[in-house]
């Protein structure tokens, strides 16, 4: 099979398709032929040697990647869940070797979710860790309830674009920030309350704010204390709620948390089920061919793109 392979850490040109072995699934994982797949930040992070590297180096080879859409191929002894033809899609091992830059792709049974039929492989595969990150981070840690006031940063963004239709499935009242050529969007998905963070200073103009989603980092998570009310939740995926942050937050009540995205079929079953019935739709950027890899890169590393960049591998 072909793969995106990464010999070492740097710029776009590092990137290698060989021919290597198709992959034989183990006893509870499912052997996926993948149709299509999503290239996050922390991708392009990782290829140049931050984020996730560290962690993966050793692996000879190194294929990039955790979100994948496809069919099923073959199934290991001990899985229940899916059979030979099944169309499914996922994260998959994350934080680990996802190895998803690939034409076949093993993954554990408990990865993956059911792709509903009238949402294309390439829908499918954009709502993967993006759109579980907002989930986990609204859901599990936030716990969001109808009425309560959501600010969600980068809005615009694949993580954003989520969190924003997921917290109006929850009946929220949603501010969004982005720049002023995208409030327009912004408002096509549900957002209440369009802030541009160019021209406007979120603490200065947003108040009493229940939730907030931060995607940007430390200095960000801090100013965002100044928009919550006493009893609120502060959630960052960029591990802005440091110690400093922390204490800070406990001095209002607030509670401040960081969370990482873990792959969950479980979660991933709950999203189908918002894709099948229209409650949550992927922005699809631009898409790509397996062997554009390193465009898809670059405009991704470029943080201009609204939603999701997609490669189309078959």
């Amino acid at each position: 099979m072909k793969a995106i392979i990464l010999p070492k850490p740097g710029g776009v040109e590092n990137f290698q398709i060989k021919e290597i072995e198709k992959p034989v699934p183990q006893k509870n994982e499912v052997l996926v032929k993948v149709k299509a797949i999503s290239i996050n930040p922390v991708d392009t992070k990782t290829r140049e040697g931050k984020a996730a590297y560290d962690s993966l180096k050793d692996n000879n080879p190194l294929i990039l990647g955790w979100d994948i859409s496809g069919e099923v191929e073959a199934v290991g002894d001990e899985v229940e869940y899916f059979k030979a033809g099944d169309e499914v899609f996922g994260m998959v091992n994350f934080p680990g070797h996802g190895k998803a830059y690939a034409e076949y792709v093993t993954a554990p049974e408990g990865h993956l979710a059911h792709k509903p039929a009238q949402v294309s492989f390439e829908e499918a595969a954009a709502t993967t860790l993006a759109a579980l990150t907002a989930w986990q981070v609204l859901v599990h840690e936030a716990d969001v309830q109808p009425g309560q006031r959501v600010l969600i940063h980068a809005a615009a963004g694949g993580v954003g674009h989520f969190a924003v239709q997921i917290a109006k499935y929850f009946q929220a009242y949603v501010i969004g920030t982005a720049s002023a050529q995208n409030h327009d969007f912004l408002k096509s998905i549900g957002v209440d309350e369009p802030i541009d963070y160019k021209n406007q200073n979120v603490e200065d103009v947003v108040k009493d704010v229940d939730v907030v989603l931060d995607s940007l980092g430390e200095e960000n998570t801090r100013k965002s204390l100044k928009t919550m009310k006493d009893g609120g939740k502060i959630i960052s995926i960029l591990r802005g709620a440091t110690d400093e942050v922390k204490a800070e937050a406990k001095k209002r009540n607030i509670q401040a948390k960081n969370h990482s995205v873990k792959s969950s079929g479980e979660d991933e079953t709950q999203l189908a089920e918002l894709l099948m019935s229209g409650k949550i739709k992927p922005y699809i950027a631009q898409t790509y061919g397996f062997e554009d890899i390193a465009d898809a890169h670059e405009k991704v590393a470029s943080r201009t793109t609204n939603g999701k960049v997609i490669i189309r591998v078959s």
